[in-house]
């Protein structure tokens, strides 16, 4: 029964047209052979002919000829499967059809008709199935000549424009699709007809004439035909609407992008102009963000929903329009703009869902409250067909709005778009609302640096003085640096820039007890080097008081670093000490830069080596240049410390006509506006004082020159003109001249210097410091010290190599009576 169902079915399927003929004499050899016969089974006549056709086959099914030809006259042929024998060895399964014929002469022959079966076994792919399947197939599909003219297509292709497959034969791809770019399509089919290579997937974006006024996408592959001879005939292809993938790969990289270029930046306003600008052109053709103001600010936002009542003013912080003409009205980004209460804006902003509207209507006026006086613009002035709003929300809290808008009638926004747009926003909206809180952060900080550092350099006349300080863009930068001056004794100052360990508003706090710590050292006139070594023990004793590890932490002053440069006027004597900081530079009065060969030592609270300090001598009109590292180059640099020092000395050497201008101009050459770092720049030029404003006189170890020194005094006072300054002085200098005779050893000098203030100096060998004592009535001395604090404005001690030197300072504008 198997053999008559497969029969049936060979009888059902077998084309004629498509298959092999041969001619076979009753005993079944081979009389009659075709080309298309040695194509098959690659046998030439000579060798097929005369040969029994039984030989051709594979061995069981040439067990079975014998029969079939016997069965033939009785049965009216035979139809089925069977295994031919190629001459190469390989063997093809034919469809196979047995016939009884009459030849010419009358003789008995048999036609045998072979198919080769390429499809699943018992199914002849006939013309009629494969008409039946191109016919009723969903995709387009098309046969064009070697001009590229339709001879063939089925009625799936109508679909796509161009009208039924009658109206298209004769015609070209550039005759029945006028709006698409054909010239591409048919430069693809032109090579396939040169190379016979198939193009499988190329994929074609534009507009055909079904749908004019929407891009689409087609999925198209072609494949060349061949005459039997192998001459190329015309060109098979087949089209597929791809659009609906198109469009979804399209979204998907339209979010990829957003995820690239919105929130690089951790600023608030370039986040929003990094939303519309991703937005256009691949969503909308005009993209308006508007902001609350108290996002702009940082500051915390209640949750829920924004109630809106009259006017909402908010800001707007970013828009992008594909035209110079759309809209013909916008605000500004930075401006205020103020939206209707009842729009659907505020509405969107009130309930935090979005809302979109395919067709505006375009006699109805805009949302947004115009100039006083003016008539409100129609949303045709404006030139805005189709809108989408999408409130800006994260974290539960409500930041702005963002308002999609296109012009084009033929493509309104969709569900679709809405749900992209969201997707957007969204993503959009984490990135704002850490600007928000960045900003908050940010000023915080600043708040509290600018608060801690000194509003004003105090006056003096040993240097100088101009500082600037340009806080980082990033909070992760934004740090501690610092710069402070002191007036020292002497008419000596202390110079001093650091930069406290970590970031943000920690560091800031850090900063500031730095600062506070190094002016009370400074106050004990220590040399540089000493006042570093007591800021290490106190960083580190803080350190182990909080339990902050070795490596130090945020906002913690462990791991800082300062330089503290100590100059007098007088000789020009400059001295300096560093704690892990870079060593300053000396701008010569010839305007050569030289840096100083100053140890960094070690930051402070880490431990290490003890501070050295270095001394030189500094011509009056040099300058010297204390900066944080911020003014080198970035950390992740390929240069050497040579680099950084070559680009400072460029500009430095650049000078400016007043010492601000330069101290700005350097920062300005060597920062970006908006540094990875905090930068802190001060420059001290040096001055001399007037040797006929000092004056020194060395005294024996005699009680009795006490007189002496006093009328000495008095007589260098009244060539200064500071008479109403000379009994006080005479008491000064009598009470610490006559303490240095009875309690120290060595030589006495007695030095007076006019500067802002009177200073009277008296040195000694001793190495032991005065102490103020409160004698009581009985007692007979110990009232000379308790006397030189009532009657000098400020007085100490300060220790040199060869002894120690007590102070006292009286003022030149109020004097003390």
């Amino acid at each position: 029964m198997g053999g008559h169902k497969e029969q049936d079915v060979a009888r059902q399927g077998f084309d004629a047209a498509d298959a092999v003929p041969l001619l076979l004499d009753p005993r079944g050899a081979v009389t009659g052979w075709t080309g298309q016969a040695e194509r098959l089974l690659g046998y030439p006549p000579s060798e097929a002919v005369g040969k029994d056709f039984a030989g051709l086959l594979a061995a069981e099914d040439a067990e079975r000829v014998p029969g079939l030809i016997g069965r033939c006259g009785a049965d009216g042929g035979w139809a089925g499967l069977m295994t031919a024998r190629h001459r190469d060895g390989r063997t093809l399964r034919v469809m196979t059809r047995i016939t009884a014929a009459t030849g010419q002469g009358g003789e008995g022959s048999l036609l045998v008709l072979l198919s080769e079966m390429n499809g699943a076994p018992g199914w002849d792919m006939s013309r009629a199935v494969l008409e039946q399947m191109v016919t009723g197939a969903s995709i387009g599909i098309a046969i064009v000549d070697t001009d590229l003219r339709f001879v063939w297509s089925n009625a799936a292709l109508e679909q796509f424009g161009g009208g039924p497959p009658a109206q298209r034969l004769g015609l070209r791809l550039s005759d029945v699709q006028p709006g698409m770019d054909f010239e591409s399509v048919e430069a693809r089919m032109r090579q396939v007809l040169e190379s016979g290579e198939r193009v499988v997937g190329y994929e074609h974006v534009g507009r055909v004439r079904s749908a004019p006024l929407r891009e689409s996408a087609h999925m198209l592959s072609f494949t060349r035909l061949d005459d039997e001879e192998g001459r190329p005939i015309g060109v098979y292809y087949t089209v597929v609407d791809v659009t609906d993938r198109h469009r979804a790969r399209q979204r998907l990289a339209l979010l990829d992008l957003a995820g690239k270029r919105i929130g690089r930046t951790l600023d608030i306003m370039s986040t929003a102009q990094e939303l519309a600008d991703v937005a256009v052109p691949g969503l909308a053709e005009f993209v308006v963000v508007d902001l609350l103001e108290t996002v702009l600010r940082g500051a915390e936002l209640p949750p829920g929903p924004i109630a809106g009542t009259g006017r909402v003013p908010l800001r707007r912080a970013g828009h992008r329009s594909l035209y110079k003409d759309l809209p013909r009205t916008v605000v500004r980004a930075g401006e205020a703009v103020a939206y209707l209460a009842d729009s659907p804006p505020i509405r969107c902003l009130s309930t935090g869902r979005s809302w979109h509207q395919e067709q505006l209507d375009p006699l109805a006026t805009g949302w947004v409250v115009g100039p006083p006086g003016e008539p409100e613009p129609t949303f045709l002035e404006l030139g805005l067909r189709s809108v989408m709003i999408v409130p800006i929300r994260a974290r539960g809290v409500t930041l702005g709005l963002t308002g999609f808008f296109r012009r084009r009638l033929d493509e309104p926004f969709n569900a679709d778009d809405l749900h992209l747009a969201e997707d957007l926003v969204s993503r959009a909206a984490v990135c704002l609302d850490n600007a928000r809180r960045y900003a908050r952060e940010r000023n915080a900080a600043l708040v509290l640096q600018s608060s801690l550092l000194p509003l004003h350099l105090p006056e003096q006349d040993a240097v100088e003085v101009s500082a600037c300080y340009r806080p980082a863009d990033e909070l992760t930068g934004l740090g501690g640096d610092w710069y402070d001056l002191i007036p020292l004794s002497g008419a000596r100052v202390a110079l001093i820039v650091g930069e406290a360990h970590g970031h943000g508003i920690d560091a800031a706090a850090a900063m500031g007890g730095l600062r506070t710590a190094v002016r009370t050292l400074a106050a004990l006139d220590l040399p540089p080097e000493e006042v570093l070594a007591h800021l290490d023990d106190l960083v580190d004793r803080s350190a182990g008081d909080e339990g902050a590890g070795p490596e130090g932490t945020y906002g913690h002053p462990v791991g800082s670093g300062c330089v503290y440069v100590v100059y007098d006027p007088v000789d020009g004597q400059c001295t300096m000490a560093a704690a892990g900081h870079p060593s300053p530079a000396v701008i010569a009065p010839d305007g050569s830069v030289t840096f100083v060969d100053l140890p960094e030592g070690p930051a402070l609270g880490v431990g290490g080596p003890p501070f050295e300090s270095v001394e030189l001598t500094l011509p009056e009109g040099s300058t010297l240049a204390l900066h944080t590292d911020g003014l080198l180059l970035p950390p992740n640099r390929n240069g050497a410390v040579d680099t950084d020092r070559i680009r400072l000395r460029q500009a430095l050497e650049t000078s400016g006509p007043t010492l601000e201008l330069s101290c700005r101009a350097v920062v300005d050459a060597l920062v970006p506006t908006r540094p990875y770092d905090d930068v802190a720049l001060l420059m001290a030029r040096t001055k001399r004082l007037d040797r006929g404003h000092v004056a020194a006189w060395d005294l024996p170890a005699d009680p009795a020159v006490v007189a002496e020194a006093r009328r000495t005094a008095t007589g260098q006072l009244s060539r200064w003109g500071l008479d109403e300054l000379a009994f006080t002085t005479e008491l000064v200098v009598s009470e610490l001249v006559t303490n240095a005779i009875r309690y120290a050893s060595g030589p006495v000098r007695l030095r007076l210097i006019h500067e802002r203030t009177l200073v009277c100096e008296v040195l000694d060998g001793g190495a032991t410091a005065p102490h103020l004592r409160h004698p009581r009535a009985t007692d007979e001395g110990g009232r000379g010290l308790l006397l030189v604090s009532q009657l000098a404005q400020r007085w100490g001690t300060r220790f040199i190599p060869d002894g120690k030197i007590i102070w006292a300072e009286q003022s030149l504008t109020a004097p003390l009576e």
